[in-house]
């Protein structure tokens, strides 16, 4: 088992082993980015199956014995220097940063756990299609206290490498939620009493006019169509987030982030 030498005072190095370039079988997930990596460390620790940081020279040496600390301090079974063809190899396409990890597959949660939370401020998803939009939605919804990020399994962004990179790591704090039906768990929704509303550029009503105080579900569409005819006539409300200016709508993370903090201000307010 690979770990730093902790008694050295100089370049913390590693035993040679070889380098795990394949899931390990509790760890299948790939994460890839000094950042994701180092969310996914502080988030499941020894769970992880490894973490492999490139032989860097130079400055990016230092963040990645940094990172490499990290993750030994931190419980990693498996730490290992490894050439960046290899991780070239793991991540094609995928800028890597000189550090990967794998890591155990994400928790979904059960809707109907979602729908029993008294203090429930979901943001449900409909139509982000592409990896860098989710993961960024991703972010903004737990910086912001999202309490679950809900998604129907057709018509919408896989979670891959390039999600959690784009999610900065957030992904791994997240509380989240894959339905096989948008449509129908807003109708569950309904019928639970949370209200349900859709951002729309066209509403007649600002968001803010909105009480979203109780158990709520903020709906965002996509950046090219809005909300689907079928979503938007589940929800109980529309509301407007852009009052001012030329710009009509705002792109979804943004949007996002903005409902969120609507929200909160109302609920600190209470």
């Amino acid at each position: 088992m690979s770990r730093f030498d902790k008694r050295s005072r100089h370049r913390p190095h590693l035993r040679s082993a070889a380098p795990v370039l394949s899931p390990h079988a509790g760890a299948p997930r790939l994460v890839v980015g000094i950042q994701p990596v180092r969310e996914a460390i502080r988030a499941h620790g020894s769970r992880l199956g490894a973490v492999l940081v490139e032989m860097a020279a130079g400055e990016a040496a230092g963040r990645l014995d940094a990172l490499a600390r990290f993750a030994a301090d931190n419980g990693a079974p498996r730490v290992e220097r490894v050439a960046r063809h290899d991780l070239d190899s793991l991540s094609p396409g995928s800028p890597h940063q000189g550090a990967v990890a794998w890591a155990p597959a994400l928790d979904l949660i059960p809707p109907e756990q979602i729908l029993t939370s008294p203090d429930l401020l979901g943001v449900a998803l409909d139509g982000i299609q592409d990896p860098q939009n989710f993961g960024a939605v991703i972010r903004s919804a737990v910086g912001l206290g999202a309490t679950a990020v809900i998604w129907g399994e057709h018509a919408s962004a896989p979670l891959t490498p390039a999600t959690f990179r784009a999610s900065a790591g957030a992904i791994e704090h997240a509380r989240l939620c894959r339905v096989p039906s948008l449509v129908r768990f807003l109708d569950d929704a309904s019928a639970a009493g949370v209200a349900v509303v859709g951002l729309a550029a066209e509403a007649t009503q600002g968001l803010h006019e909105l009480d979203l105080r109780g158990p709520t579900i903020l709906v965002v569409g996509s950046e090219h169509e809005g909300l689907g005819r079928a979503v938007r006539s589940r929800c109980s409300s529309l509301g407007r987030l852009t009052l001012r200016g030329p710009v009509a709508s705002l792109n979804a993370s943004a949007a996002c982030a903005a409902a969120l903090y609507v929200a909160l201000i109302q609920r600190a307010k209470t």
